[in-house]
């Protein structure tokens, strides 16, 4: 007797909780039921993929890499489902999008609501995950297309959705908050600029606008989010450096944010719609595709006196 796909689900389940009874509580079952399917595929393959203990439940160096194929055969069994069920590039069923944390708020909640009253068949899953979970995710199988930065993401076809400035925020006494117009590096030179922690992209970006103005990054503080940086440059820890669409809708929220852009060609990033060469989804993600833009540039076109 081989595998089954539903033990392959269970060991995949196992393995991202930790534990036996969450992971039964994650596929519907009963933790005796999934712990009786683990057993007999063990059994059958004749090794021992995971280690229980009275910490929670561990892969073996057998089981990860079990969990790894399993992560592929399962990807692949949901892109022939896909197939079948989509009659071309209309938008039904449900795509499991990930998206960088920096875009995500900004641009999903109205979109979202948007495509489901719009594609009644249709529902988009989000997941906020840093650049190098993103890529990980995507290629076994547990995301299906993902909104990033295209540099970060090989053996993939994309769709380029909009381009983003870059712009920073100091304390209120700060001369930076208190000047208008466009930034421009030569203003930052000896700046400490505030940046996220390890695995998003947007840290590579602000590392490089450092070393071309002469400024550095700080090694003092390292934000778990943009809400968080731009806390710390209100308080004087250093200068923030934003995108474009959290900078416009802050600065829209609060009317006391002082946002101003970098006028630098550094000082860009261009965001895609991203999935793998061999996705069956490749029509619907066009279509996808054609809504995001549509959304981003209702945030992106609008610009407040106060943020320029």
């Amino acid at each position: 007797m081989r595998p089954t796909l539903r033990q392959l689900q269970y060991l995949v389940a196992i393995a991202e909780t930790g534990k036996f009874g969450d992971a039964a509580k994650r596929v519907n079952v009963s933790q005796p039921s999934l712990s009786a399917q683990i057993a007999e595929m063990e059994a059958h393959l004749g090794t021992i993929l995971i280690e229980r203990g009275r910490h929670g439940a561990f892969m073996t160096p057998l089981g990860e890499e079990a969990v790894r194929r399993a992560r592929l055969i399962l990807r692949d069994v949901e892109d022939l489902k896909a197939v079948v069920r989509s009659g071309g590039a209309s938008l039904a069923g449900r795509i499991r999008l990930g998206v960088l944390p920096t875009i995500g708020p900004y641009l999903l909640p109205a979109v979202t609501r948007h495509l489901h009253a719009k594609y009644p068949d249709f529902r988009l899953s989000v997941r906020e995950e840093r650049t190098i979970d993103l890529e990980a995710h995507l290629h076994d199988g547990q995301l299906d297309t993902v909104i990033s930065t295209i540099e970060d993401h090989s053996d993939t076809d994309h769709v380029p959705l909009f381009e983003e400035n870059l712009w920073v925020c100091a304390a209120p006494d700060d001369e930076l908050a208190q000047a208008a117009g466009d930034v421009r590096l030569a203003d930052l030179k000896g700046r400490s600029l505030l940046a996220l922690g390890y695995g998003h992209r947007f840290n590579l970006i602000i590392q490089q606008l450092a070393e071309a103005a002469g400024a550095h990054v700080s090694s003092e503080y390292q934000g778990t989010s943009l809400d968080a940086i731009r806390q710390m440059a209100e308080m004087g820890a250093g200068v923030a450096v934003f995108p474009s669409l959290y900078a416009l809708t802050e600065a829209r929220r609060d009317p006391d944010l002082v946002v101003r852009k970098i006028d630098d060609p550094m000082a860009r990033r261009e965001i895609s719609l991203i999935w793998r060469q061999t996705s069956p989804l490749a029509d619907r993600l066009q279509k996808l595709a054609d809504e995001l833009r549509a959304a981003a540039v209702s945030v992106l076109v609008g610009r407040t006196s106060r943020s320029a």
